[in-house]
């Protein structure tokens, strides 16, 4: 047999690069260094099953870590042919043809193994809390889509969650998971463990919730039905959503209060997170130069803001939108506590407040009813005329009812509204800048919103 010119490192960086999670897509790279961080089952066995982590080094010398798991076959795996990462020789093992563990049922099995017995493991810990009691038959199946982790689900058991993009020290997936899970927390799918090795969190294995569905399909479901009842308002049709927007607003609430009993509360300086808002707007007027002509109502949403002194701040969900909601039969849960994943890690671990959460639901109702719109025939002037005030009518009415939800049915105080208020406009301001640069078609849903911001 003679050697692939790649080597093991010119087939790990073609991998990566074709990778769904890969986070440098259209940048230059190269692979550096790649470390075994351990084991997990027989290491004489067939496969051998490892967990490696690469570190990708881009042009500009700035560096990534991804964790990739990897099934070694003796033998190629004509059933694994999706999952072929390529050939090479392993000290100690010799030739092996090498594949995307997660997408490998036998390679898998170990990890639910190791979960039961983490002496199983040799070099990654594997870490379990509380009681249940895991299906160790259950096959394994990898969840599709676009996605920045890979994620594994057991049969109607449990899901695996790997993360791919590795930065050391707590991933607040984890942590917040851990805490809300022995809270008693009903809003978050509860946690059964995860996989560790020193300083960095690999993966998080929880309840896998068989009677889910996305929160993000379900508003737009709604929002269908409305567009098809042309001469029915919002609380007349069938598919009405706010009744589901306040039960949100209640779980959001009560799972912030967990939050802060859990974490425990500071404060924050109000005039020091406006001068943050104020200076994402500039660095966001330079990606989109038409946020400009808006700076000024914008800056004033901020300036009242400033004034309200200390702001109570604690760990949130920090990027919490209805994607990452789902409806059970038992109501709501909340899911995905990694926050933005443009921060840095340490960022995304200081306390915040909660009101982000809040506007980030909010704008999350406004584009609901766009997305579904934008998706539309272009129609005659009085058509498309018909059809925005209709998705404003929508967004309206559950915009108002998971508000007040949160709030415990009652109105906002002034503060209180000066904090929705510029929180809106700042989690607007970000969405400019992602559509601008990921999905043009759509820049015109928060540019719409923000010129609405301010006026009467």
């Amino acid at each position: 047999m003679s050697e692939d010119a790649r080597g093991r490192d010119g087939h790990l960086r073609e991998f990566i690069a074709d990778a769904r999670w890969f986070g440098g897509k259209g940048r230059e790279f190269d692979v550096g260094d790649v470390r075994r961080l351990g084991l997990v089952g027989d290491p004489a066995g067939d496969p051998v099953v490892v967990v490696d982590l690469v570190t990708v080094v881009y042009d500009d010398a700035s560096e990534e870590l991804y964790q990739v798991p990897l099934a070694l076959y003796t033998d190629p795996e004509g059933r694994l042919d999706h999952a072929f990462v390529g050939w090479w020789e392993e000290p100690d093992l010799g030739w092996r043809h090498a594949y995307d563990a997660l997408h490998d049922r036998t390679a898998m099995a170990r990890f639910v193994e190791a979960f039961a017995d983490p002496a199983l493991a040799e070099g990654v810990e594997f870490v379990r809390i509380g009681d249940h009691e895991l299906e160790p038959d259950a096959h394994s199946t990898v969840f599709s889509g676009e996605q920045s982790n890979s994620t594994v689900l057991y049969g109607e058991d449990s899901v695996l969650k790997v993360f791919r993009r590795l930065t050391p020290g707590e991933n607040p997936d984890i942590t917040t998971h851990k805490v809300l899970t022995e809270a008693g927390s009903t809003h978050v799918a509860h946690l059964y463990g995860w996989i560790e090795h020193k300083d960095l969190h690999l993966a998080m294995l929880q309840q896998f919730l068989r009677t889910a569905s996305d929160g993000w399909e379900l508003a737009l479901a709604s929002v269908r039905d409305l567009f098809s009842e042309a001469d029915l308002h919002a609380d007349e049709v069938g598919g009405d959503f706010a009744a589901e927007s306040a039960r949100l607003g209640v779980a959001l609430a009560e799972v912030h209060e967990q939050m802060r009993a859990s974490f425990g509360t500071s404060a924050a300086g109000a005039a020091s997170v406006a001068d943050g808002m104020n200076e994402r707007l500039d660095a966001a007027i330079e990606v989109v130069p038409q946020l400009a002509e808006h700076a000024d109502r914008l800056r004033g949403a901020f300036a009242a803001l400033a004034g309200l002194g200390d702001l109570p701040v604690h760990r949130i969900h920090g990027d919490l939108h209805l994607g990452q909601t789902l409806r059970t039969v038992a109501g709501w849960k909340v899911v995905d506590f990694e926050g933005e994943p443009a921060k840095p890690l340490a960022e995304r671990l200081l306390p915040d407040s909660p009101w982000r959460d809040v506007a980030g639901m909010l704008r999350s109702f406004d584009y609901a009813p766009h997305a579904i719109a934008s998706s539309l025939p272009e129609d005659d002037p009085d058509v498309a005329g018909q059809r925005e005030r209709r998705a404003q009518e929508w967004a309206a009415r559950n915009k108002e009812a998971f508000l007040r939800a949160y709030a415990g049915d009652r109105d906002l105080t002034r503060d209180e509204g000066v904090l929705v208020a510029a929180y809106v406009a700042d989690k607007a301001i970000y969405e400019c800048v992602y559509e601008a640069r990921n999905r043009p078609t759509w820049l015109v849903i928060p540019l719409t919103a923000i010129a609405r911001i301010g006026t009467p």
